[in-house]
């Protein structure tokens, strides 16, 4: 006991040394990393169904961890290995501040941070009203139309939500615009619920969501439309197409006093002639419409009238365009091989009848290149525009650059 005594600080420094160099070993051989985790759902719980939350909660938190490396490979390969949690369990109404709980599912593991730690929660009771629905009207419908007395499928709807703001509630309102309508409107709407000033209230649930609404809308006698179609004369000059032809407005509402007058018409109403001809370009220009006696329009008495006219679209080979050598250094000598290429190019037609061989230029650009073989890529530049170049055949050449035996004279464009 004696030599034990004496020896018992030798010994627990041994001790202490040993367990150095074991923490010393394995820290070695599985370090600790230090890692941030973004977007941990954050869970509520314990809510009291009697009760809703009417302030901001976070979606998700951020959670700084230090861990061994090896576990971090356990805590990104299992799926919710942490968890954050919001407790609500024994909340009454009114304003809580409230700690978020970290839950780790893998250990050893130390949270080094959490962001937020604490979450500000305002309880509201859980309320129900029930309020009329209103229809709320604005707009005439088009001339000639008369909207007849609306139906809705049911008269009152439920609302649920935080007291405070279900108490604003006044109506639900359904808005329809009638403006220019010449059909029935037979459809389901979303129901608003609004406040007093007519403010749109939200953060509250409505049951059910939409209202369907029947309004008839008919036309009265002596009124009808009609659509009008355009009369076109002549051709548009050679070379050129005629792409299409619009009106507006498409359809008009015709009126005779006598009701059989506008029964009679045909369906269609046609305007005065439009003479195309020899147009090479787009025409828009407003016409008149040719009525049968005792007819009139409704609203403008001419109609807008646009003419896409546009060149037809066609492709030219050059065959044998001669090739252009740039940027040679001066002292050498270039041979392309082959010497000449085909370019089919692409544009209006028109364009192309008078189009030259020499309005396309091929050549290829051996800037600051030297003795040897090079495969390269013709460029070309067209002289008039509206035309592209197609492809190039073929669209690789091969060009020799030497040292000339006698001065020779490089064509140039």
């Amino acid at each position: 006991m004696r030599w034990f005594t004496r020896n018992i600080r030798t010994f627990l420094l041994a001790l202490v040394l040993a367990l150095a160099v074991w923490i010393s070993a394995v820290t070695s051989a599985d370090p600790d990393e230090v890692r941030t985790l973004n977007s941990i759902p954050l869970e509520i719980i314990g809510q009291d169904s009697a009760l809703i939350i009417t302030s901001e909660i976070p979606a998700s938190v951020e959670v700084t961890l230090r861990a061994p490396s090896s576990i971090w490979e356990q805590l990104t390969a299992q799926e919710n290995s942490v968890q954050a949690t919001l407790d609500l369990s024994g909340l009454s109404t009114g304003e809580h501040t409230v700690d978020i709980e970290i839950r780790l599912l893998v250990r050893p593991v130390q949270i080094v941070l959490a962001n937020p730690t604490t979450v500000t929660v305002i309880l509201e009771p859980l309320t129900t009203q029930t309020l009329p629905v209103d229809l709320s009207l604005s707009g005439q419908p088009a001339i000639g139309y008369k909207a007849g007395d609306p139906v809705l499928d049911l008269e009152n709807i439920t609302i649920t939500g935080p007291k405070s703001i279900v108490e604003q509630a006044v109506r639900a309102r359904v808005l329809v615009s009638l403006d220019g309508v010449r059909e029935s409107i037979d459809q389901s709407l979303v129901v608003q619920i609004v406040d007093a000033k007519n403010n749109r209230l939200n953060g509250i649930g409505v049951t059910p969501e939409s209202v369907h609404v029947n309004i008839p809308v008919i036309q009265q006698g002596g009124f009808r439309d009609v659509a009008v179609k355009v009369i076109v004369e002549g051709q548009q000059a050679a070379g050129y197409r005629l792409e299409n032809i619009s009106v507006f407005p498409p359809v008009i509402t015709v009126f005779a006093s006598d009701p059989e007058l506008v029964n009679a018409l045909p369906g269609v109403v046609e305007t005065q002639p439009l003479n195309i001809q020899d147009a090479k370009n787009n025409i828009s220009t407003r016409l008149a419409l040719t009525l049968p006696a005792n007819i009139t329009v409704i609203g403008a008495q001419t109609v807008q009238v646009t003419v896409g006219i546009s060149p037809i679209q066609t492709s030219l080979t050059l065959s044998n365009q001669h090739i252009y050598v740039l940027g040679l250094s001066e002292g050498l000598a270039a041979q392309a091989s082959p010497q000449t290429v085909d370019v089919i190019i692409s544009g209006p037609l028109p364009i192309l009848e008078v189009l030259t061989p020499q309005d396309v230029i091929v050549s290829v650009d051996v800037t600051g290149l030297t003795l040897g073989t090079y495969q390269l890529t013709p460029k070309w530049e067209v002289l008039v525009g509206n035309v592209l170049v197609e492809s190039i055949l073929p669209s690789t050449v091969e060009v020799v650059i030497s040292i000339p035996v006698t001065p020779t004279a490089t064509p140039k464009p």
